[in-house]
């Protein structure tokens, strides 16, 4: 069981590992640079542009705001010492404003950033989808190995939360880096003559106060980075293992009826508890480490609480400022200080963003490089016919269940004419069905699509029906626009489907309605409505009932006599006469490719 564990513990550490070294060697300018790229090129980057603009402007008010209440600490407490009541009163006035002023500013500023997040998070995720959403980009990207896993954590959880922390943490900065700006120049005028006694010689440090603020920042920030440096790492596991554990919950659920029938439900969920278990154990190194890292943060916040006094206390102790300027040189120290330790106070947080930018950015950067689908050395041949006809030449296919080719070569087949590929046993009829529909592009040999855009592709097994109206699905992926209401009603009664048309117009999970000969007949449907030059068939006939397979054929010799048709497959009983000629799919000797010769 310990070796298990352990092995599951290296199996994580091997891929947080493979993430970090995705995006140029885990470059941090690199990977800003990806999510900048997406964010320039976004429809809201001038909006973007505009609120940071907005921010910079109130954080520097913001800033002006709290040097004068830091000014104000010397006359109120001087009031105090002197027992002057009615200088109390005024300096009590003068913070009441001071104050209202800063709070309509903070309310200002909390509406910038909350609308900056949402900005952020529109531009990055919609340039992310766009992209994955470009044709056979996510199957590609799916096929790749670990980078097209769980694409959807990256494009919502892990975008969101990126974009949160950015807008959150660069806010947090740009106050950090004016108010140390703004306050150093206190700093330096309230101790410019400090000196300190060795012996009988005296010593003089200009601007102590600062150098010690400064020193004191740079000590918890490097013992912050020294003790919390691993969280970048576990971080990045964690979300790893999150994903995982919520695609297991969805995939169970999108197959309770399959789990139920075959009473798979205790297996079912020991496999959902490993997912937990690796989860779990993840959140346990993560807070193994956040507790390391607290005996850092919090022990400089306490020292912090009197650190700013015992600095300047010296200068008070020496006659060089009053009880009012010793209450606000240790109130600018501390002003000063907590922007200089906004690295200890905020470096658990940072390593949270670091492992959000990391899963963002080498996404995007697969995204924009397809994963190296150039670079592939095996790879067919893809061009466009003279004409509209398709055209195979040494046609080879490769996956990672072996290779297989088309017997004959070359071949042409012209438009309108019927082509059924008979399999050998052992060969794989999907990839080839795939490397004809350009999704499967590793092997060799030449591919020649015909001319024409509209080929109709159904794969194997149960066909996609997009979430909407009946209408949609069958309209897919036109808008329902795009044909006469009659037709579709037309469709559905010519391939048996009448006790759907009055459903036309209402919005279900059809692929849970549907049972697989009507979800099929259904894609058949939108074929028949469609009309397309081409239709591509990875064995869907043997799939389909008697009657419905017979109504499918009279469709094809009718309404669509003019369709070329490629039906990858075994022989279609009874229906033989719908093909004009055969081709052949045999097996090759020889390696398979492997994970990382995909793209």
């Amino acid at each position: 069981m310990a070796k298990a564990k352990r092995k599951s513990r290296d199996d994580a550490d091997d891929l947080v590992a493979a993430e970090m070294g995705t995006v140029a060697e885990t470059r941090l300018g690199r990977q800003i640079g990806l999510v900048m790229q997406a964010l320039r090129s976004s429809a809201v980057a001038r909006i973007l542009l505009g609120l940071i603009v907005a921010l910079v402007v109130v954080v520097l008010a913001t800033a002006y705001g709290q040097v004068h209440l830091n000014r104000w600490n010397q006359p109120f407490y001087d009031a105090l010492s002197r027992r002057d009541l009615k200088d109390f009163m005024t300096q009590l006035g003068v913070f009441f404003i001071i104050v209202g002023c800063l709070l309509v500013l903070n309310v200002i500023q909390r509406w910038i950033v909350e609308h900056l997040k949402l900005r952020l998070r529109e531009g990055l995720t919609r340039d992310l989808i766009n992209r994955w959403m470009q044709p056979r980009r996510a199957f590609w990207l799916a096929n790749s190995g670990s980078m097209g896993v769980n694409p959807d954590q990256r494009m919502q959880e892990d975008a969101r939360k990126f974009t949160e922390l950015s807008a959150d943490l660069g806010v947090g900065l740009l106050q950090a880096t004016i108010l140390f700006v703004t306050f150093a120049g206190v700093l330096w005028g309230l101790s410019t003559d400090f000196s300190f006694r060795i012996g009988d010689a005296d010593y003089a440090v200009p601007g102590f106060m600062l150098w010690a603020a400064i020193a004191y920042a740079l000590i918890g920030s490097l013992l912050s980075y020294w003790v919390g440096r691993s969280l970048i790492g576990s971080n990045a596991e964690r979300y790893a293992r999150e994903a995982d554990l919520r695609f297991a919950l969805v995939r169970v659920n999108e197959h309770l009826d399959g789990v139920s029938l075959a009473r798979g439900e205790p297996d079912e969920g020991r496999r959902i508890n490993r997912y937990l278990d690796d989860t779990l154990r993840s959140m346990r190194r993560l807070a193994t480490e956040h507790t390391n890292l607290t005996w850092v943060t919090s022990g400089f916040g306490w020292i912090t609480n009197i650190a700013p006094t015992l600095v300047a206390v010296p200068l008070y102790f020496t006659g060089k400022i009053s009880f009012g300027g010793l209450m606000m040189a240790a109130a600018a120290f501390t002003q000063a200080q907590s922007s200089l330790r906004w690295f200890v106070d905020n470096f658990s947080t940072i390593a949270d963003w670091r492992a959000g930018l990391l899963r963002v950015a080498s996404f995007r950067q697969a995204l924009l490089t397809e994963q190296g689908l150039d670079q592939i050395e095996r790879r067919i041949a893809y061009t466009q016919s003279t004409d509209e006809s398709l055209r195979i030449e040494s046609l080879q296919v490769e996956a990672q269940s072996g290779r297989e080719r088309v017997e004959e070569s070359p071949v042409r087949i012209e438009a309108g004419q019927r082509v059924m590929v008979i399999s050998a046993p052992g060969t794989s009829k999907t990839m080839l069905f795939r490397a004809l529909a350009g999704l499967w592009p590793w092997g060799s040999g030449r591919i020649e699509m015909p001319s024409v855009e509209t080929i109709f592709y159904v794969p194997r097994g149960t066909p996609y029906l997009p979430a909407g109206s009946l209408r949609e699905a069958l309209a897919y992926p036109d808008d329902a626009q795009s044909f006469e209401a009659q037709r579709y009603a037309q469709a559905l009664e010519r391939l048996g489907l009448d006790r759907l048309v009055p459903l036309l117009d209402e919005s279900r999970r059809w692929d849970r309605e549907l049972g697989q000969d009507e979800q099929l007949c259904v894609a058949f449907a939108r074929m028949l409505l469609q009309a397309p030059a081409w239709v591509l068939i990875d064995d869907a006939f043997s799939v389909l009932e008697e009657d419905s397979l017979a109504r499918v054929v009279d469709v094809l010799r009718n309404e669509l006599k003019a369709t070329g048709l490629i039906h990858i497959g075994g022989s279609v009983q009874g229906h033989e006469t719908l093909f004009d000629r055969s081709l052949h799919l045999v097996k090759m000797p020889g390696p398979a490719i492997t994970v990382e010769e995909a793209p």
